[in-house]
C-alpha cells in the first residue's frame, strides 16, 4: 500500500475527527480511503451517463424510458 502525506483544512480536519470519535471508522487513513471508493464509484456512474449522451446527442433519442435509464443507473452505482 502507498504512503500518503497529506494536509487538510481545519474544517476538514475536524469533520474527519468527528468521524473518528462516532467510531464510523478506526482511523482517517480508512476514512479517506472509503471517501475515494465512493468518489470513485460515482465517476463510473458519471462516465456512464455522460455516454449516454454523448450516444444519444449523436444519435438521435435513445428508446430506454426514462424508468429504464434510471435502472440501469443504479444497477451500475450498487455493482461497483
Amino acid at each position: 500500500m502507498a504512503r500518503q502525506s497529506i494536509s487538510f483544512t481545519q474544517p476538514n480536519d475536524e469533520w474527519l475527527k468527528s468521524q473518528l470519535d462516532s467510531n464510523e471508522y478506526s482511523s482517517k487513513s480508512e476514512l479517506v480511503n472509503d471517501l475515494i471508493r465512493q468518489a470513485r464509484k460515482q465517476q463510473v456512474q458519471i462516465d456512464w451517463i455522460r455516454a449516454k449522451i454523448d450516444e444519444a446527442e449523436k444519435g438521435g433519442f435513445t428508446t430506454n424510458s426514462k424508468e429504464q435509464i434510471l435502472k440501469k443507473s443504479k444497477e451500475l452505482y450498487l455493482n461497483e
